[in-house]
């Protein structure tokens, strides 16, 4: 009896080398999932930039611990605002004209900053401005970079956009310990947006959306940047096209969505995974990385401690890079959230502890404990929500559906980040990293009892899996070659 083996992307394209064909070109694909996501770049300084910031607000404009906690949550306020309508918009002007309308409000939030900072509305509507920016970028990279990525390499580019946060925050920390005038610090903040608009001019729009507009002729042309001109497009375009008619001839009102299990159970894992991101208390810990180290009496001061937790993320971030198309999103979902349960358990424990006794031998615990906890992030937790929301939902409902578990994963944030500093005063700065412990805990449970494998399977496929049909999927023609010498 003979039995299918499955065949990596990897080794179909070590098979069209064998038969001559020309495999597609890696090196544009990675320029523009780079380029597109410098805006990302931008949105990790966004966030990092209140944990320098609001120790310079307070001591030179006297303001209180409330004001500096809407400063720090009002950007995921704004990011949630933000997110609800990137998908149609993005479906509407195109993916690249959506990034670069999107990146305006921020590039306007560091102007406003720079010139009227003494103002506190001033800066509530400049962080709320970068907040919708933050929420819409969010939602139209992935979307751009899943859409031009080749599936050799999808989940690889599909890490870029935590990996360019991760630089980005790294680099708001860096600013942030040499900078000490608001101004100055927010002008160069400044620069980068501008960066990303004029590099990403030169980069071709989704071949998907293009298609989708019935411009084929464009849509071949950016095929064939993002491939290479010696690389056969026409089966893929034919694919893409296929797969839009498809959708269009399966268009349904929102409420029949549902109605199909593939859709639904991508759903629930999406919004799953997008609320445990935001519960494992990560952007507590990133807006208050300075305080928390203020807090912990180690020898290093917090700007220095946020530095080295800023490195480790982009390290991190980078290592995932590597791993995410060779041991797949599930095992990097579960070591994250094990990682980051014990790393806040040990936060917890020492700062509970801490109240009774003296832990002056053990004031490392913190800088370890927040270095792995982002680390353990930025290899799971942090790139692969974003990304698997591209593998997992239909074309007839990813622009809505992303939208809205943006929108979730960002009004979770805004929870988190502006409620902390009182949950913190309720019940104490341990029991509250314990607390973020037991959530990350049961993410893994989510993780193992939900999670679909997707690595190196086409939409088609993993809808079927995602359904229960195992089967259809193995016999995809794309994946499979049946191997009568293998016996079952």
């Amino acid at each position: 009896m003979t039995r299918p083996v499955l065949l990596s992307e990897h080794s179909r394209i070590a098979l069209m080398h064998e038969s001559g064909l020309t495999p597609p070109r890696k090196a544009p694909q990675f320029i523009a999932a780079f380029v597109s996501t410098l805006s990302a770049v931008c949105l990790g300084m966004v966030f990092s930039w209140s944990s320098s910031a609001i120790p310079i607000l307070e001591k030179e404009f006297a303001i209180t611990t409330a004001q500096g906690a809407w400063v720090g949550s009002l950007v995921t306020l704004g990011a949630f605002v933000g997110a609800i309508p990137a998908g149609p918009m993005a479906q509407l002007t195109g993916r690249k004209r959506a990034l670069q309308i999107l990146i305006i409000p921020l590039l306007s939030s560091w102007i406003l900053i720079a010139f009227f900072c003494k103002y506190i509305w001033v800066l509530y509507i400049a962080r709320f401005l970068a907040g919708i920016s933050s929420g819409g970028i969010s939602v139209a990279a992935p979307m751009y970079v899943t859409e031009l990525a080749h599936v050799s390499i999808r989940g690889t580019l599909g890490t870029f956009f935590q990996v360019q946060i991760t630089i980005g925050i790294l680099f708001e920390y860096l600013l942030g310990d040499i900078i000490s005038d608001i101004r100055t610090l927010s002008l160069i903040s400044a620069v980068l947006p501008v960066v990303f608009l004029l590099s990403f001019a030169f980069i071709p729009e989704s071949p998907v959306y293009l298609c989708e507009k019935a411009k084929l002729q464009d849509a071949q042309r950016s095929l064939l940047w993002f491939r290479g001109k010696d690389y056969e497009i026409d089966d893929e375009l034919v694919k893409i096209t296929e797969d839009i008619e498809e959708s269009k001839r399966n268009k349904t009102k929102l409420f029949e969505i549902f109605k199909c299990k593939a859709t639904y159970k991508g759903l629930i894992i999406s919004f799953g995974l997008m609320a445990f991101q935001q519960l494992s208390g990560v952007n507590a810990v990133l807006f208050y990385t300075n305080k928390i180290f203020q807090q912990s009496g180690g020898s290093l001061s917090p700007g220095q401690c946020s530095i080295l937790v800023g490195a480790v993320q982009v390290i991190a971030s980078l290592i995932t890079t590597v791993l995410i198309d060779r041991a797949g999103r599930k095992i990097l979902l579960t070591v994250s959230s094990l990682a980051m349960s014990i790393c806040l358990a040990a936060l917890g424990l020492y700062f509970y502890f801490s109240n009774f006794m003296n832990l002056r031998a053990l004031s490392f615990v913190p800088l370890v404990s927040v270095t792995g906890f982002m680390a353990s992030f930025s290899i799971g937790f942090g790139p692969i929500p974003w990304m698997i929301m591209g593998e997992i939902l239909s074309p007839k409902s990813r622009t809505f559906l992303s939208s809205l578990a943006a929108s979730i994963n960002w009004l979770l944030a805004f929870l988190i980040t502006n409620q902390f500093a009182n949950l913190v005063n309720f019940v104490g700065i341990g029991p509250t990293f314990l607390g973020f412990s037991v959530i990350c805990g049961l993410s893994t449970i989510f993780v193992l009892s939900l999670v679909e494998e997707t690595k190196g399977r086409s939409q088609k496929e993993v809808a079927h899996i995602l359904a229960g049909n195992y089967q259809s999927a193995l016999y995809s023609e794309t994946l499979i070659i049946i191997c009568p010498d293998i016996e079952n």
